[in-house]
């Protein structure tokens, strides 16, 4: 996986000086250094490029973008298993947004993947064609689009009219196996959890079953190579949750979901936690293991995120 981010001047020099103790001696041509982060090795050029390769790309590169949100307001990045070749964009150009949207489907979407407290929830949910008026006039959407609050509202009147099915992973869980999976083959085998459940348990008759496209089509197979029991006849959309009913409904419910597990766990822990994985997260952090101690990381964190060295690190 190569994630490649442009940040600005003050980021350029947040990002020297961290890596500073991790640089190959060797530096390609252009670039202001080359580092070792783990699994991933990252490069910075004196034009503002960072590119990231490697396994753990997307949780290496996960802060830097949130650094790059917080220093300019913005952030522009490329991820290279979701670039297409030129000639499949053009066919997907071609197609029709609307052919996804009046349809009986089955769909999913995830949550939770980019934040270091919290959990991964996965919800596919079954869409019939005369439930989409519906959807619509509640505002249904993908859930990035809407309030915390707007989710609150509409996520209970939607699962009361359509059929879905969920799994939510804790992160205490997620510790056990995350140094086997990347986060790209989590979601694939939580994905397919929940597709096979709802398409065996409710038989529906559909006339798509759609995935928010995150890996491509071999690969997101690929990862579930070792399963038993693999949902099969997918279609892989990019942006999936602007043109698919079941899929925005799967992303609300999972947000849901979400909200509900992480306001528990503040409650819990007596700390108003950040979500994401940003500067405000590892200030938390540190206030968490000043309190509870090291060993509390391992059941509310994504320890393979790099907000724990940090964490660790400075404390």
């Amino acid at each position: 996986m190569v994630i490649t981010v442009k940040v600005s001047e003050k980021t350029k020099k947040q990002m020297v000086e961290y890596f500073d103790d991790l640089k190959r001696i060797k530096t390609p041509q252009y670039a202001l250094f080359q580092a070792d982060d783990g699994d991933t090795v990252v490069t910075l050029y004196s034009s503002g490029k960072a590119v990231f390769q490697g396994r753990d790309a997307d949780l290496a590169s996960s802060f830097w973008i949130e650094t790059e949100k917080i220093n300019s307001g913005t952030v522009s990045y490329t991820n290279s298993e979701k670039k297409e070749k030129k000639v499949e964009k053009k066919e997907r150009a071609e197609i029709n947004t609307n052919k996804y949207l009046n349809v009986n489907s089955v769909g999913s979407d995830e949550v939770g993947t980019g934040d270091y407290f919290g959990p991964i929830v996965v919800t596919s949910s079954y869409v019939k064609k005369e439930d989409v008026s519906f959807l619509k006039e509640l505002g249904v959407t993908d859930s990035k689009k809407l309030s915390d609050e707007k989710i609150l509202e509409i996520a209970p009147l939607i699962a009361k009219r359509i059929k879905y099915r969920s799994l939510i992973l804790n992160n205490s869980d997620y510790n056990k196996f995350h140094h086997e999976y990347n986060m790209n083959k989590v979601k694939a085998i939580m994905h397919n959890k929940v597709l096979y459940q709802i398409m065996k348990e409710e038989k529906p008759l559909v006339d798509y079953i759609i995935v928010d496209e995150f890996a491509r089509e071999n690969k997101y197979y690929e990862y579930l190579k070792d399963n038993k029991f693999i949902q099969k006849g997918i279609t892989f959309i990019t942006k999936a949750e602007d043109k698919n009913m079941a899929v925005a409904s799967s992303s609300i419910i999972s947000r849901y979901l979400f909200l509900k597990e992480f306001t528990k766990l503040s409650k819990t822990l007596e700390i108003e936690l950040p979500k994401g994985a940003g500067l405000e997260v590892d200030k938390v952090g540190k206030e968490i293991v000043q309190k509870y101690g090291i060993s509390k990381l391992e059941e509310i964190a994504k320890l393979n995120f790099k907000n724990t060295d940090r964490i660790i690190n400075n404390n």
